[in-house]
């Protein structure tokens, strides 16, 4: 994003009215190369790639607010790569993490790995630091750093049905586990932004947080992730978690974040109602159904409900309810950016 970008979105995420919403889409790995026909290992592990086709899908749709803009990241790799994880890589499709343990009981062969030596995070500070000034020297700032959040790290390590018996039935070795793994969450968004220079968001995604009850949630979910927010109090904080399940809601303003993406299956009027005033809901349109695979036509039309649903738009940026999917066509992108316009 340039800076004129990311001053829009600072005053969307901190309550600012509009005339028009913003538009704003998490893109990764997934999305671009696909949209661009590119290899995704060239696209990972090629530093002129990467640059080339970020800088191509700004230049194509320079409204759009991508998030976190410029994002050196391995799929969800770079944090279970870490505690050395065996990771798979594809021409053709985003890297994959395999577990590493199979139950909790393994919990004492993991250490809290270092970002600055383990898996693909120092390849990644060092792509940030090199590029950086050329991403600068193209109009663009790097204000935004993102990080997996503590439980899905953890089910990156033991699978995600393990890791939820373990919840249940060796509750202390799964504070435990999250203990590393939040540890590591916090110094993995310090070396980013330290590699960076105009630092001044986090983004955090953890869907696991949206697979527990309310009890589980508030004794294994939000002290970690708010522990992950509060260490960065001066930032612009957003939150990403797009499963249909509304128990955290209610808790996201003790988190101290300031942009909440979230699903399309709840309605926006609902979510509101469920996370306060104040929030910035960034959504909610169908990423797969609408965003991905309907008409600019049907784009259009959920765009305008979402505002409709909204009652206004301080308060709301216009994106998927959820990441940009695979495949998510230009034309689409485009009717987004123009619905907003009108609304």
């Amino acid at each position: 994003m340039n800076n004129e970008k990311w001053e829009l979105f600072k005053r969307a995420a901190r309550g600012g009215d509009f005339d028009a919403p913003p538009v704003a889409l998490i893109v990764d790995s997934p999305w671009i190369p696909g949209y661009l026909s590119l290899s995704t290992l060239d696209y990972l592990t090629v530093p002129e790639v990467w640059l080339d086709a970020n800088l191509r899908v700004e230049r194509e749709f320079s409204e759009v607010i991508f998030l976190p803009g410029f994002w050196a990241e391995t799929g969800m790799c770079a944090e279970p790569s870490a505690f050395g994880c065996k990771i798979s890589l594809y021409r053709d499709k985003t890297p994959v993490a395999h577990p590493m343990i199979s139950g909790i009981e393994e919990l004492d062969r993991l250490a809290v790995p270092n970002p600055l030596t383990d898996g693909f995070m120092p390849m990644i500070l060092n792509l940030y630091r090199r590029l950086e000034p050329r991403v600068n020297d193209a109009g663009h700032v790097i204000k935004m750093v993102a990080a997996r959040g503590p439980l899905t790290v953890a089910t990156h390590l033991m699978g995600v049905s393990n890791f939820l018996l373990g919840m249940k039935l060796e509750p202390a070795a799964t504070h435990r586990l999250l203990r590393l793994t939040v540890t590591l969450v916090r110094q993995w968004l310090d070396a980013q932004a330290a590699a960076l220079k105009e630092v001044e968001a986090i983004m955090v995604l953890d869907d696991i947080a949206g697979f527990m009850s309310p009890k589980d949630y508030l004794e294994f979910a939000h002290p970690y992730l708010k522990e992950v927010f509060d260490a960065f109090p001066n930032a612009v904080r957003v939150f990403h978690d797009d499963t249909d399940n509304v128990v955290p809601f209610k808790h996201l303003r003790d988190l101290g974040i300031h942009v909440f993406n979230f699903t399309h299956l709840q309605p926006i009027a609902k979510v509101r109602e469920l996370v306060g005033p104040d929030l910035c809901l960034m959504g909610n349109v169908p990423p797969l159904d609408v965003l991905t695979n309907g008409t600019p036509e049907l784009v259009a039309q959920s765009a305008r409900e979402c505002v409709t649903s909204h009652l206004g738009k301080r308060g709301l940026i216009l994106s998927a309810g959820g990441g940009t999917s695979p495949g998510t066509p230009g034309a689409n992108i485009r009717a987004l950016v123009e619905a907003a316009k009108t609304l």
